[in-house]
Parts: structure tokens; sequence; C-alpha cells
């Protein structure tokens, strides 16, 4: 399969916030219920961090995007990401080249540490992480709750060995 990785822009937009909405519609993805407006995302992502995975024709199969964790200067190396895929086009390979071109970019931008929370359930996420170097921090029982019922959410982190 073709791919190309390029940075995920407002061009992106639509299909981005639909692939977005679809892994929220899975319920094994996140706590939100529905997908931000463009602009919210755009202004929550850090521009220098976020990446579309493209075909060969120019559709959208997956993104990643980075947020802050803190604004005080001793977090200034930490980013929290989330990675979403199209439901047609999993298990090709789209998030692991994600994950590649986020660390390849954190790195060049003195990033050492990038963390995520995942739900247990979501057993691919974990894999695609832990193959990508992520490892397990541990686990934050019933943090909160996702349509009534409470829900855990597994740590991970990947440190870069460049940097720390």
């Amino acid at each position: 399969m073709t791919l190309v990785i390029a940075p995920l822009t407002g061009e992106h937009a639509e299909q981005a916030l639909a692939i977005y909405q679809a892994g929220i519609d899975e319920g094994n993805a996140t706590f939100e219920t529905t997908a931000p407006t463009w602009a919210e995302f755009d202004a929550a992502k850090l521009p220098e961090q976020r990446f579309a995975a493209l075909d060969a024709d120019g559709k959208l199969l997956g993104w990643v995007a980075t947020t802050r964790v803190s604004d005080r200067c001793a977090y200034a190396g930490v980013v929290e990401h989330s990675v979403y895929v199209h439901p047609d086009a999993r298990g090709r390979g789209v998030a692991g080249r994600l994950l590649a071109a986020l660390v390849e970019s954190t790195e060049g931008a003195g990033i050492w540490t990038i963390q995520s929370g995942i739900f247990p359930e979501n057993t691919a996420s974990l894999a695609v992480h832990a193959r990508a170097g992520f490892r397990i921090i541990g686990t934050r029982e019933r943090i909160g709750r996702h349509h009534g019922v409470w829900r855990d959410v597994v740590l991970l982190e990947r440190r870069s060995p460049l940097l720390t």
C-alpha cells in the first residue's frame, strides 16, 4: 500500500474529524462523545507534531496529533498524543507509520516524552504502541465515566533515548 505521511492541515479537516468521530462512535477510543470543530481541534493541537497518513489518491487514512501536557517549563518536553485510523485502513500499518513520524518529529523538537491514555479494551492500540516503543506506566482505575460506565485508562509513555 502506498502511504504518504504529511502535515495534518485544514485541508484534511473534514476527513480527520470523520475519522475521529468513527473512533468515538466505536466506544473504546476516548471519553469524548463528539468530535470538536476544526477550529477547536486546530487550536488544541501542536501544529509541528501532527501528521496525516494519505493514500496514493490523497484520501486520509489516519492522523496523529499532540497537545502540551502543561505550560510549566519543567514539562516543556512532554506531550500527550492521539492517533486515529479510518476503520477501512486498520491492520495495514497506518498507525505504526504515524507513530514513527511523530517520534522522529518530537525528537527533532527536543521533546523527550510522549504519553497517552488508552482504554484497556483497545488492545489493537496497546499493541501498536508497544511496537512503537511505548511502555505501560500503570492503570488509572475508574478514572472517568463514559456513557454512564466507569472506565479504566492504561497510561503509556515513550521516553526518547536520545534526549533523556
